[in-house]
């Protein structure tokens, strides 16, 4: 038996935190949803695209690469800065610090989205890449805190309960939006244009438990003499690059999520604007598909969290992939299924409401892919590395990001939203192929015996 395995034994085993902490960090979810959901998914960016920026004559194909170009660049500077705050986190073990500066950042730039009005195009670019640059960083800080909470038999279920209460939240945020603030129209602007600080309120109020419950495990080390932060998080982030072949599952895992991601984004970011452009629904419809993904997706998190941690993680993900491949098909063919249908039947339904069922599977698999991606980092993640390893999950994701909303961006400038919204379904089965290498057991043993190697090596240093 080598000394890594010996070791491994004797690691102290993560015991489940309690349920308030749990709760607590569970609430940041709770609270961001509500950028998530009514800036980037459906109030903002239909207002952006169809009032702020408006057709231009191009049946609004200029419109949405503006959209896309902003979410993109807002998620290459998390790609360029999210692993170096990372491992600067996990030296300093100063990970409430680094969520609770996202928090403040996110809170301020999405209140100021009151002030961009039709014609304040760029105006309105900045602030959303500023807006979603806060908010996606702190999507990666709050995720650092999972491996701490629970043994790994109990990651999925806590992760899941996290990406549940946030569709819970987001659910709360929809039902103000849609009682008080109204549609996302030109005529109604002066009522809608409060979304922005509206979602900055429900985020700064509704995270407050967060910061109050979730506790910072990890000892701070002391800097080296003449080093500063910024140095030793290079130089973590380079050995964490060298040693990435000892995580030969994670490094995999990654790049599938990178391809399953870009999907996931494409859909977060362009879903609402497809059913006005393309499905052209009302505002009736809309606004059940507003009640219908949250609680798909609430659902599909709850579910699938409970799921993984029968499965694994890894079939978990794969079978919820599937479900995404199903789900784009079924949007792309929405208008043609609903004529087949209507033809063999005898029904007279409209592609809207066939959407709303189409929504239900997009619901459900949206919640439970996340949820179950962020798990499986945490099983690959050494306890001492997790702050490092969720940066590159958090780079992996906007990574995502940039590809697919750049891709769909140029490819619905070419041929339209309608045809273009078929990358999507390339991307998750391309995810699936590569996802089949990855070998969960290894991994974790990985992670297992990168942390007993630390252990041994801790012993001399604190004999001495």
């Amino acid at each position: 038996m080598t000394l890594a395995a010996a070791a491994v034994g004797a690691l102290p085993e993560t015991t489940r935190a309690s349920r308030k902490e749990i709760l607590g960090w569970a609430m940041f979810d709770f609270a961001n949803q509500a950028f998530t959901l009514l800036i980037i998914t459906v109030v903002f960016g239909e207002l952006f695209t169809t009032v702020i920026v408006g057709d231009r004559g191009d049946d609004y194909r200029f419109a949405n690469l503006l959209w896309s170009a902003a979410l993109a660049l807002s998620y290459l500077m998390v790609v360029a800065t999210g692993p170096i705050c990372g491992a600067a986190m996990d030296f300093s073990a100063a990970k409430k610090r680094f969520l609770f500066a996202s928090y403040l950042a996110t809170v301020a730039s999405t209140a100021m989205l009151y002030f961009v009005a039709p014609g304040y195009v760029w105006l309105g670019v900045v602030l959303i890449v500023l807006s979603n640059y806060a908010y996606s960083m702190g999507e990666s800080f709050i995720a650092a805190f999972l491996p701490d909470l629970g043994p790994p038999e109990a990651l999925g279920k806590i992760s899941g309960f996290g990406w549940a209460l946030g569709y819970v939240g987001g659910l709360f945020a929809a039902g103000f939006t849609l009682m008080v603030l109204g549609e996302a129209t030109a005529e109604n602007f002066e009522r809608i244009r409060w979304v922005g600080p509206f979602a900055a309120g429900f985020f700064l109020i509704t995270a407050i438990p967060t910061f109050l419950w979730l506790k910072e495990r990890g000892t701070p080390q002391r800097l080296p003499p003449g080093r500063g932060y910024t140095a030793i998080a290079w130089a973590r982030v380079g050995t964490t690059f060298h040693e990435l072949k000892r995580f030969r599952d994670l490094g995999i895992f990654l790049v599938s999520l990178v391809f399953s991601m870009a999907g996931v984004y494409i859909i977060i970011a362009f879903a609402f604007i497809y059913g006005a452009q393309v499905i052209g629904w009302d505002t009736t419809t809309r606004n059940l598909m507003f009640i219908i993904v949250q609680i798909t997706a609430a659902a599909g998190a709850l579910g699938f969290g409970a799921i993984q941690d029968r499965l694994g993680a890894k079939p978990t993900y794969l079978l919820t992939l599937c479900l995404w491949v199903l789900a784009i098909l079924a949007i792309w063919a929405t208008p043609e299924l609903t004529a087949w249908l209507n033809a063999t039947l005898g029904l007279g339904w409209e592609p809207q409401q066939l959407f709303l069922v189409v929504g239900c599977l997009a619901g459900l698999s949206l919640g439970s892919s996340q949820s179950a991606s962020r798990a499986l980092v945490g099983l690959f993640s050494p306890s001492h590395k997790a702050a490092e390893f969720f940066g590159f999950w958090g780079l992996a994701n906007k990574l995502a990001g940039v590809i697919g909303i750049i891709g769909l961006g140029l490819l619905q400038s070419v041929v339209g939203l309608k045809a273009s919204i078929l990358l999507c379904a390339a991307l998750f089965v391309i995810a699936i192929l590569i996802c089949l290498a990855v070998d969960q057991p290894r991994g974790r043993r990985a992670a297992l015996q990168w942390e007993a190697r630390e252990l041994a090596a801790a012993r001399p240093r604190e004999a001495s």
